[in-house]
């Protein structure tokens, strides 16, 4: 059983873990930290970490962070003061922020990745052995995300964290492509196009393809729902708690087994 406190628990992905460990019989969410001072769960609800360190009560193994860059000091500084573990899931993180984060996984375990998915970060496994394989055969590596018509961002954040993955497995020697509208030539070897596509209510879709001579391989993943991203921040905190500090990522937790 992993004991949660919940930062960031009236947001929408806040309420959505509460469900998920509400029907969780490994996790349970001791109190949760939100400056609405509410939450969709039986447990107290501080408005702020200073708050909650002040009169909360309640112990916690874990902490699952849903809340905003703006609330992200304050955490990390009580993640070091007492040895809290945290699964860090808030975007939007400026680089001085992120360097806090190495600086708390000093002395707490902290878990941030670019995507909570359990099966993106398989996705990411299994990419790193196939470019491995097929790259050095002579495939071409193409990268097509899909998205809804309100998503800002071109390409997509997982879409350069899956084109990463397969570069570092390949020493870093490809380059990327996003546009190919004002060139006249032919594809270069060592390039990984990377094409997004936005419309309609399209939570996610990444297809990675392998396009070789006469075959070709493609690795799909198609969220439904955001709901993913919780199931695997749950399972982040079950995997944190207990260990030392250090900087982890979703790809520990797939390997777990």
């Amino acid at each position: 059983m992993v004991k949660i406190l919940l930062h960031g628990c009236s947001g929408h992905m806040g309420r959505v873990i509460t469900a998920l460990a509400a029907s969780d019989p490994e996790a349970e969410i001791t109190a949760g930290v939100d400056p609405a001072g509410r939450g969709s769960g039986d447990f107290p609800v501080y408005g702020s970490m200073e708050e909650f360190a002040r009169e909360g009560k309640e112990t916690a193994d874990v902490i699952v962070d849903f809340s905003t860059a703006a609330a992200a000091d304050d955490l990390l500084a009580y993640c070091v003061r007492t040895k809290t573990p945290c699964v860090l899931c808030t975007t939007g993180l400026s680089e001085a922020q992120l360097s806090k984060a190495e600086a708390a996984a000093r002395d707490t375990a902290i878990l941030r990745s670019a995507n909570m998915s359990l099966g993106i970060n398989l996705l990411m496994k299994l990419l790193r052995e196939a470019a491995g394989v097929l790259a050095p055969a002579g495939f071409d590596i193409e990268i097509v995300e899909k998205h809804h018509n309100r998503k800002l961002d071109a390409p997509s954040g997982t879409a350069l964290a899956l084109a990463d993955c397969i570069n570092e497995e390949m020493e870093n020697t490809y380059r990327y492509v996003y546009d190919r509208s004002g060139r006249r030539q032919r594809r270069e070897e060592k390039e990984i196009g990377i094409s997004a596509v936005r419309g309609g209510t399209i939570v996610g879709d990444h297809d990675v393809i392998f396009a070789g001579e006469d075959e070709v391989v493609t690795f799909s993943h198609t969220a439904y729902s955001r709901n993913i991203f919780a199931k695997g921040a749950v399972e982040a905190a079950k995997y944190l708690k207990g260990k030392p500090a250090g900087m982890y990522d979703m790809g520990d937790v797939i390997d777990r087994g």
